[in-house]
């Protein structure tokens, strides 16, 4: 997964369209309980911090695995959206999926099961 047009030495061989992540999450009690009353002292939230993270964690999972689906090796022009829609958070992973290879003409590494990112950190 790249945020660009492209890969650097790949050339793309073929577009099979737009794939998507997306989750809605809300925070437990507990933690929207502490996280008011982080808030009255103003700086980061860590429990809010976390939720963010383990939501782009989760939508690009999502994305990957409807681009593996249709056979993708690579998504180029990956981008995140999020939103709220009340009191819940939305986060949205999107971009394009393609088979790549390379310039040189050897053949690819195989599609992983997961994006190449490093799990969610814990709090």
């Amino acid at each position: 997964m790249v945020t660009t047009n492209d890969v650097p030495g790949y050339r793309v061989t073929q577009v099979l369209g737009e794939v998507m992540g997306l989750t809605v999450r809300s925070t437990n009690f507990g933690q929207g309980f502490t996280a008011g009353f982080r808030a009255l002292g103003g700086g980061e939230i860590p429990e809010f911090t976390k939720l963010m993270y383990e939501s782009r964690y989760e939508v690009m999972n999502r994305m990957w695995a409807e681009a593996t689906q249709r056979g993708a090796n690579a998504v180029v022009a990956m981008r995140f959206d999020s939103g709220s829609l009340g009191s819940f958070s939305e986060m949205c992973a999107y971009g394009t999926a393609v088979v790549i290879e390379p310039i040189d003409g050897s053949m690819p590494a195989p599609a992983q099961a997961a994006p190449a990112q490093p799990a969610p950190p814990t709090v």
